[in-house]
């Protein structure tokens, strides 16, 4: 039995399929337009991996930002219950997840059978998530997967303290024209995300282990910082990207379960637990 998860990212589309054993197959791609088109193709792209038909998957659940806009998987469920399932599948030990997501960040405090006790979320501005690194490595001219790597290089950090994104792209505008060093700003750049996202984190009651998930926990002085800022090791899903996606494949799993039958006959709405966010 062949169960798939999509989350539709501002950013990215993730899809997992996943089998009775784990993980068979998983796909990104950029959103781009976004909608069912390119949802339906990094589906397709992650059963060619594996040599499946897309007809082999029984259920179909998705997540993220762009859940609403997709018609053809048969449940949606929030990226906080979908990246609290997938982190505790692969981690089950965490009992606190920050995601950072291209559009959002969240703080997600988990119970020891991988439950929401309670949860934060930034999805108002830019500033603490994945589009605020990617404007700064733009304004300097740096490739988005290189950035961490060349803030880690800096001996210390410039500081970055406007706390709107537009202000501090123009505050490290600012910094170029001084002289000031590419690596220097990047470090001060990364710190700002994270004490931007441990301050929301905080309020939620943090409880070790914790873990990251999203795509900037690809940023490893992000991690780094973030560690250093809260004071506890932070642990990595083997994929961060697509814990998302991984959650929402595995509550299809469940629920598909639960029915007894093939399909869970969803109507595709999020469950009230869900709606509260």
């Amino acid at each position: 039995m062949l169960y798939a998860g999509i989350d539709a990212g501002s950013n990215t589309i993730k899809a997992v399929v996943l089998g009775d054993n784990g993980v068979v197959s998983s796909h990104v791609i950029k959103t781009g337009m976004g909608g069912d088109e390119q949802a339906f193709v990094c589906l397709e792209e992650a059963c060619a991996k594996a040599s499946i038909g897309r007809a082999e998957i029984v259920c179909i659940y998705c997540t993220g930002y762009g859940r609403e806009y997709l018609s053809f998987p048969q449940g949606r469920r929030s990226e906080i219950i979908c990246h609290g399932a997938g982190v505790h599948w692969v981690l089950p030990e965490m009992r606190t997840v920050i995601d950072i997501g291209g559009q959002d960040s969240k703080g997600i405090r988990l119970n020891e059978w991988g439950e929401v006790e309670n949860f934060n979320m930034n999805d108002k501005c830019a500033a603490g998530t994945g589009r605020f690194l990617e404007t700064m490595a733009t304004a300097l001219q740096v490739p988005l997967e290189e950035l961490g790597e060349c803030a880690l290089r800096a001996p210390e950090a410039v500081r970055v303290s406007s706390t709107c994104t537009v202000f501090a792209e123009t505050e490290v505008v600012s910094h170029i024209a001084r002289g000031k060093k590419k690596d220097e700003i990047l470090l001060g750049v990364c710190q700002s995300i994270v004490n931007r996202v441990a301050s929301m984190v905080k309020g939620i009651g943090i409880k070790p282990p914790l873990a990251m998930t999203g795509g900037v926990a690809k940023n490893p002085a992000v991690v780094k910082l973030m560690g250093e800022r809260l004071g506890l090791p932070v642990f990595l899903p083997p994929e961060p990207q697509i814990t998302g996606a991984l959650g929402a494949a595995l509550i299809a799993r469940s629920d598909c379960l639960a029915h007894g039958k093939s399909s869970p006959g969803s109507s595709g709405r999020d469950h009230p637990q869900e709606r509260s966010r």
